[in-house]
């Protein structure tokens, strides 16, 4: 059977990795797979599954065209035209949609090529809400649920994906709408029962949803020893970690400012993922990393750690809680989405409530050591998905 996903990213990042890993498990039980992609560097081991949508230029072109129209999605016309036709030629029977927005494709064209292929088995895994709003990937920082009925006058004109001038949130939503709905053979995904509740309130709620939650690959994530902490002179340190892929007030980056301020010198905070410019405007008492691709970096660190901490504020279902515990570190996250579903629910805080997380710190003296954390369970699911007729 031919499967081709797309996705913003191949082989990198939570949605890039979840792809190929998905890839090499349906290759192994003798599936064909592709997945499209549309930016950045697809690590050598992951090519051979990767084809590019359009250029870095393309890209450049349709976030332009974003930043002043407000209208994501509907740039990149000529790369998609593109590799529909190499889409064609591929011919899938299934068809995976992860990621379709961050200026790589033109949704209008995709889902017209879509509708014109009744016969397409279509699994769409949504990692965040940008789906079905007019704007935004996410809207609890702010409150907003007028997505519910159809946008406008965004609130979040000038979050990701931003806008400078227009706000085009309506127009956005009706014709997602419109694309989006009355399609065959359509199943949505959802890593968490959060999203999937919110799938169920939108003009998504015509199509089946199954709650899968992420896996990790846990011949990676796993307990490895590593010199992380002789090399940063942490060796009589309590490390309390957090990662992201990009760090901003929603993602918690002041609270750990915060939380530096109130820790003794007991305690050492680990940021990996940060910008150059982040990592020299931090208190001295936090080491600041810039974001590595590398799993096997990342799984020492998360072992080196004695807390994972995860203040999000806005989350799906986090795979950086699944790598810590898979590594033997304990997850303390705040009440946010479906990041909840993924630790025990003793080692849930309220958002900024720093008194009950300097006394739960304590706690975690032992290891906390998750086995096979949904990993299979998720590949088994897609694979049943996948089968049926």
């Amino acid at each position: 059977m031919k499967i081709l996903m797309i996705n913003s990213v191949c082989g990198i990042r939570s949605t890039g990795r979840i792809c190929t890993d998905l890839s090499a498990a349906l290759e192994e039980q003798g599936h064909q797979v592709k997945i499209a992609y549309g930016r950045e560097t697809v690590p050598e081991q992951y090519q051979k599954y990767a084809v590019r949508i359009g250029s870095d230029l393309d890209v450049k072109c349709h976030g332009l065209q974003s930043r002043i129209f407000d209208n994501t999605g509907f740039g990149s016309k000529k790369a998609t035209e593109k590799f529909l036709q190499w889409a064609d030629t591929y011919n899938p029977n299934v068809l995976h949609l992860h990621n379709i927005h961050g200026y790589y494709i033109h949704i209008g064209l995709l889902f017209d090529w879509i509708k014109k292929r009744p016969d397409i088995k279509i699994i769409w895994t949504l990692h965040d809400c940008w789906t079905f709003t007019g704007h935004c990937s996410h809207f609890d920082f702010v409150g907003c649920d007028r997505w519910k009925t159809g946008c406008y006058d965004c609130p979040q004109k000038k979050e990701y994906p931003k806008s400078l001038l227009f706000d085009n949130s309506r127009n956005n939503w009706l014709n997602k709408k419109d694309l989006f709905t009355g399609i065959k053979h359509m199943t949505i995904v959802t890593p968490s029962h959060w999203l999937a509740g919110l799938v169920k309130q939108s003009f998504l709620k015509e199509y089946p949803v199954e709650v899968i939650h992420n896996g990790i690959d846990l011949d990676v994530f796993k307990p490895t020893p590593s010199d992380f902490r002789q090399k940063h002179g942490l060796e009589n340190k309590k490390i309390i970690l957090g990662v992201a892929s990009a760090w901003d007030r929603r993602k918690g980056f002041y609270d750990f400012i915060e939380l530096s301020k109130i820790l003794d010198d007991n305690y050492q905070i680990v940021l990996v993922g940060l910008s150059q410019k982040q990592i020299s405007e931090l208190p001295e008492n936090i080491l600041g990393i810039e974001r590595t691709n590398s799993t096997k970096e990342l799984a020492e660190i998360y072992t080196a750690a004695d807390v994972f901490f995860n203040p999000t504020y806005e989350d799906n279902y986090p795979t950086v809680n699944l790598e810590a515990q898979a590594c033997g570190t304990p997850v303390i996250t705040y009440h946010t989405g479906g990041s909840v579903e993924s630790v025990p629910k003793e080692n849930i805080v309220s958002k900024g409530n720093f008194e009950t997380l300097l006394n739960g710190l304590d706690i975690f003296n032992t290891m906390l050591k998750i086995e096979n954390y949904g990993y299979r369970g998720y590949l088994n699911m897609y694979a049943r998905g996948i089968k049926h007729d």
